[in-house]
């Protein structure tokens, strides 16, 4: 029952999150997608997801149903010759042998019981509520551990302004060191397959997806089945909001788009201004591309100005992903131009006073600065030794948080998206859950400032 009540108290809250735009994609959507939503959602110990209530929705208002308790239609009394007393109410109660041929007068109208609508019981109290309520995640490729945050630093911006600002994360490490098995571990706990880890090569569905009691699809593919959820879906289905905002992004005709994604099959081609889905990890998800939730809120970066302007057009989740160049890969700029470490830092300088200076961020705000690929720059063997390039550090800023302190927990993605679900009381997806994944969410919740 508490499941019960907790999948319909989820369903209601993204009911009431559907715009006009979703709610006729929804409709048109196809009819296997919406049933496996409906049917996986229902049955899911993390409740409904949003398009299981959207889909429920429809069929409500298709019906036009009602749920409501009403008084049982009172008795008919019939008149009877029988001695007074001799018989009792016939079974059904829909007559009466033995009554007075003078029914009793019907309770007055004000005494009448009122149709009650049905309760939903509100959600268990999980713990303390987070006083964050609006993220920024920015996700960039790592030139080494010691090339951002050590004495030598390659982002004098990144280790020299902001580091002073905030908690640094010293001992974060990526799972690969590609970007796209990193990107989708951090929003939904998938791990890494063999497809993923090669970037995708091929925009393609899992050939036959299954998935464990955690929701871990086994096998290798890229586009994971409609019921595999995502941090995106979950804040949905709690009243909140989410956006990614990515740089370049465009459709073939190099016009602004929403939620660019390689045909079914093919490969995935970084376009003209450096936009890739490789780090858009958003557009691998059936849950938000089957219904709308993708091309609504996967945007491009130039929409961001114009959302951090007031606290309430800020979305609660927001991922912030540069173009391959300004995320600091090499050789995917142009000719001539800052690469590497340099164009990755002059990102961060260019976008992070932006956000530090809008309502959102001074009001309940924390910047994280990730690394979701590594990218280091050529070294020389004989001079250099070799660092792990999975060791890429972070940093989190925020208002909320002790500036200048360290904390040197081992995390990963996972930890990052057990974090972030972690602020908004929302349930560990896929290896968020693992026992032994950390969460730096007790920095605000404890009210400290690290470790």
């Amino acid at each position: 029952m508490k499941l019960l009540a907790k999948a319909l108290q989820k369903a209601a809250a993204a009911a009431d999150t559907l715009t006009g735009k979703k709610f006729s994609l929804l409709v048109a959507s196809s009819l296997v997608a919406t049933t496996g939503i409906v049917a996986v959602g229902a049955s899911s110990s993390s409740g409904l997801s949003p398009m299981t209530a959207a889909a429920v929705q429809a069929l409500v208002e298709e019906e036009g149903a009602v749920i409501a308790s009403a008084p049982a239609p009172a008795p008919e009394y019939t008149p009877s010759s029988s001695p007074e007393g001799a018989a009792g109410p016939v079974a059904g109660g829909d007559t009466c042998a033995g009554c007075s041929a003078s029914p009793p007068a019907p309770p007055a109208e004000e005494e009448k019981p009122e149709p009650k609508a049905p309760v939903v019981p509100p959600e268990e109290e999980t713990g303390p509520a987070s006083p964050v309520q609006h993220v920024f995640l920015i996700s960039l490729a790592s030139p080494g551990y010691e090339a951002a945050f050590g004495t030598s630093s390659q982002m004098p911006y990144l280790s020299g302004e902001l580091r002073p600002q905030g908690a640094l994360l010293s001992n974060y490490s990526l799972l690969e060191t590609t970007p796209l098995p990193n990107g989708i571990a951090t929003i939904s706990g998938q791990p890494p397959n063999p497809a993923t880890k090669e970037n995708c090569g091929s925009y393609k569905d899992f050939a036959s997806p299954s998935a464990n009691s955690s929701g871990i699809v086994a096998g290798e593919g890229c586009i994971y089945p409609v019921e595999t959820l995502t941090v995106a879906d979950q804040l949905v289905g709690s009243r909140l909001r989410w956006h990614g905002y990515f740089e370049g992004m465009a459709d073939p005709e190099g016009k602004p788009d929403s939620c660019v994604q390689p045909e079914p099959e093919a490969a995935d081609v970084p376009n003209a201004n450096g936009y890739t889905s490789r780090l858009n990890p958003f557009v691998f998800f059936h849950s938000l591309l089957d219904l709308g939730d993708c091309n609504e809120n996967d945007v491009p970066l130039d929409e961001l100005a114009g959302d951090l302007k007031k606290a309430d057009t800020t979305a609660n989740l927001s991922y912030i992903s540069p173009n391959l160049c300004n995320a600091g890969f090499h050789g995917t700029c142009q000719e001539g131009a800052t690469e590497g470490a340099a164009a990755a830092d002059a990102f961060l300088a260019k976008v992070v006073p932006e956000i530090l200076s809008s309502a959102a961020y001074k009001q309940d705000g924390l910047l994280i600065v990730s690394f979701g690929a590594s990218d280091p720059a050529p070294a020389d063997p004989a001079v250099t030794p070799p660092a792990d390039p999975r060791k890429v550090g972070g940093l989190l800023v925020s208002p909320l948080l002790s500036p200048g302190a360290t904390d040197a927990a081992a995390y990963n993605p996972y930890s990052l998206l057990r974090s972030i679900e972690d602020l908004f009381g929302l349930d560990p997806l896929g290896k968020a859950g693992g026992a032994k994944v950390k969460s730096f969410a007790t920095a605000f919740t404890a009210g400290n400032g690290g470790d």
